[in-house]
C-alpha cells in the first residue's frame, strides 16, 4: 500500500470514528519545509502503530506545524479548546516544544514526546503529566562524546545550531567527552551555508569534528564539507545521520560514527516487525525518528488498555509502567519520566544501493539523564 493510499485511508477511518471516539489525540508535526522528513517519518511511524491496533474509539487529528513556534502554539490551542484533544504529541524541534508542552500540561492535558526533549522539561520543569518516549535531548551527543574520549581524540571541534536542543547536544557531548575543544560554535538555525565553519574547522587545528545539524541543515554541512577538502573524522548524533539525510548526501557520509537508541539493525522481535512493516507500508527504510513515533503509539495504546485519560490519575500510572514492547527492547521511565536506555554508536555504511547505519558499539548503558535530579517528581 503505497504512502498516500494508506494515509487517505487514516483520514476515512478518523472520521468515521469521531463521532463514536472516546479518546482524541492531538499530533502536532512538521510535514512541510527544510525539516518536513523527519516530521513525516514522526507521523507514519505513529500511524503506522496505531492502523494496526485498529481501534475505533481513537481519532489522531494531525497538523503541520511548519516549524514555527507560532503556528504550533496557535495548533495546539485549537486542539485543546475547539478539538477538545486528551493527548498531544508529535513536535519535533525544542523550541517549538518549549512554546507548546509547559502551557498544555498547565490546563491538564497530556504530552507524550516523539522527539524534542529538552534540558528544561527534564529538571526543574518537569510536569506528572509530561512523558518523552524519545531520550532526554543531551542523551546521543553524551554517546558521542563518550566515544570521542574513548577513541583518544584530543581536539575536536563542536558546532550545533542556536537553540535549545543545539545547546543540550554540544552540553551532553562536552558532559562525556571531557577535554579540550578545538572550537565551540553555534550556528543560525536553518542555515544552509556554512562556508565559514568549515574555514574555522580548517583554521583550528582540530583532530576531529562534532556537529548536531537535523534535516536540510546536516545535508548541506555535509555536501559542503566533502567537498571542502577538509579530511578529520567526522561524529555526531543519529539526527544528523538518519536515513533521509544519507540519501542526499550519499557517499561522504560513509564511515561517520554517531550516537544513537535505536538503529533498524537491533535484534527483538518488536524491532524486527517494525522495521518490515515500515517498509512493507511506505516503501523506505525507517529513521529514528519513525522508531519513536511507533514507540510512542505503542505505549499510549498500552496506557489505554488500562484506562482512560479522564482518569488521569490511573492512566499516568499506567504511562509509567511502559508495558508494551519497544523496538529498542528493554524500556523503562526514571522518575522525571523520561527514558532509562542503552545509548549505542552506529557507523554509516551501504546495503546495496541505500545508505543505513549499522550498530558497532554500545557507549553507554541504562541512561537516564543529567537532570533527573532537580525534578519534583523524585
Amino acid at each position: 500500500m503505497s504512502m498516500k493510499t494508506l494515509l487517505a485511508a487514516a483520514s476515512l477511518v478518523a472520521m468515521a470514528a469521531s463521532a463514536q471516539a472516546e479518546v482524541k489525540i492531538g499530533m502536532i508535526t512538521t510535514l512541510s519545509g527544510g525539516g518536513a522528513s523527519l516530521g513525516i517519518d514522526t507521523r507514519d511511524g505513529f500511524m503506522l502503530a496505531m492502523e494496526a491496533a485498529g481501534r475505533d474509539d481513537v481519532e489522531v487529528i494531525i497538523e503541520d506545524d511548519q516549524r514555527k513556534p507560532d503556528v504550533a502554539v496557535q495548533l495546539a490551542d485549537k486542539m485543546i479548546q475547539s478539538e477538545k484533544v486528551d493527548i498531544l504529541t508529535g513536535i519535533v524541534w525544542s523550541n517549538l516544544a518549549m512554546a507548546v508542552v509547559p502551557a498544555a500540561t498547565a490546563q491538564g492535558k497530556f504530552y507524550l514526546s516523539t522527539n524534542a526533549a529538552p534540558a528544561q522539561l527534564a529538571g526543574r520543569g518537569c510536569n506528572p503529566n509530561y512523558f518523552s518516549v524519545s531520550y532526554q535531548n543531551d542523551n546521543l551527543h553524551e554517546a558521542a562524546g563518550a566515544y570521542a574520549k574513548s577513541e583518544g581524540y584530543t581536539n575536536p571541534f563542536i558546532m550545533a545550531p542556536n537553540y535549545p536542543a543545539g545547546q543540550d547536544s554540544l552540553n551532553g557531548f562536552k558532559r562525556f567527552y571531557g577535554g579540550e575543544l578545538a572550537g565551540e560554535v553555534y550556528t543560525k538555525l536553518g542555515q544552509t551555508d556554512y562556508a565559514a565553519e568549515i574555514a574555522q574547522i580548517r583554521a583550528s587545528g582540530a583532530d576531529s569534528i562534532f556537529f548536531f545539524l537535523p534535516g536540510g541543515m546536516g545535508i548541506s554541512f555535509l555536501k559542503q564539507y566533502a567537498d571542502s577538502g577538509v579530511d578529520l573524522p567526522v561524529m555526531g548524533p543519529a539526527f544528523s545521520f538518519d536515513q533521509a539525510i544519507l540519501q542526499a548526501v550519499g557517499e561522504a557520509a560513509m564511515g561517520v560514527k554517531n550516537g544513537s537508541n535505536w538503529s533498524k539493525d537491533l535484534d527483538n522481535a518488536a524491532n524486527a516487525a517494525f522495521v518490515s512493516g515500515f517498509e512493507e507500508t511506505y516503501g523506505r527504510l525507517p529513521s529514528l525518528y519513525a522508531a519513536y513515533g511507533y514507540d510512542t503509539a505503542n505505549l499510549l495504546l498500552s496506557a489505554l488498555d488500562v484506562a482512560e485519560p479522564s482518569d488521569a490519575e490511573a492512566f499516568r500510572a499506567a504511562l509509567k509502567a511502559a508495558e508494551f514492547d519497544s523496538v529498542r527492547g528493554e524500556f523503562s521511565f526514571d522518575t522525571n519520566q523520561h527514558p532509562i536506555q542503552d545509548i549505542y554508536i552506529r557507523e554509516v555504511i551501504k546495503e546495496g544501493e541505500v545508505y543505513t547505519n549499522k550498530i558497532v558499539a554500545t557507549a553507554i548503558e541504562d541512561r537516564s539523564s543529567a537532570y533527573v535530579d532537580e525534578c519534583s517528581m523524585n
